[in-house]
């Protein structure tokens, strides 16, 4: 699995994006909201927090918090990308798009083939930033949150459905629960920022 960052520091929020196969819209054409859903279950499951996520078209954002325990960050997005990859194809094949299934197995190189791999679903390398400031958790919160508004898909951020900007700006849980990263800082002020929104 080819990634951008090889850290494998634990306690640690990461900042985590993956891409469809040639930026198509994958998520959007199999309305696969539900399957990323699932993801974060797992991942609470697992003892890992998710603090903050923005489901676009064609990628995910996602800020997710690493406990001691758990396995590390490659482990982590590499496996989420085979279980989507396996039920997007699924849904396409339930879809009867031929187009867009025909495109995914041209992308898989021949060395892909020998391991018995029949569709490029996602783009083989993925981000995985360790967040340890505060300033730089709210920086890259606010940069995902704001990618449906740069992409005029809505005017404002907590109009965007599948994000978890509405929690981030007026306390209210939105379409999937999310643990504030002021949580896993340790720090209590989470506590006042809940009740300065109620």
């Amino acid at each position: 699995m080819s990634v951008k960052s090889t850290k494998v520091e634990k306690n640690v929020n990461y900042f985590c994006t993956f891409t469809n196969f040639q930026w198509l819209p994958l998520f959007e054409i199999t309305h696969f909201y539900d399957g990323i859903f699932k993801w974060f279950d797992f991942l609470k499951q697992k003892g890992i927090r998710v603090c903050g996520f923005v489901i676009m078209p064609n990628h995910l954002h996602c800020l997710i918090f690493l406990p001691e325990e758990s396995t590390t960050i490659d482990k982590i997005i590499g496996n989420a990308k085979r279980f989507m990859a396996y039920e997007i194809v699924k849904r396409l094949e339930v879809q009867g798009d031929s187009s867009i299934l025909n495109l995914l197995e041209k992308g898989v190189s021949e060395k892909e083939k020998i391991s018995n791999h029949k569709h490029k679903v996602f783009q083989p390398s993925f981000d995985a930033i360790p967040c340890y400031t505060y300033k730089f958790l709210h920086q890259k919160l606010n940069y995902m949150h704001q990618n449906p508004v740069r992409k005029c898909m809505v005017n404002f951020a907590e109009e965007y459905k599948y994000s978890s900007a509405e929690f981030y700006l007026t306390g209210k849980q939105g379409i999937y629960p999310v643990t504030h990263y002021l949580y896993t800082l340790g720090e209590m002020p989470y506590d006042d920022w809940l009740k300065n929104r109620q």
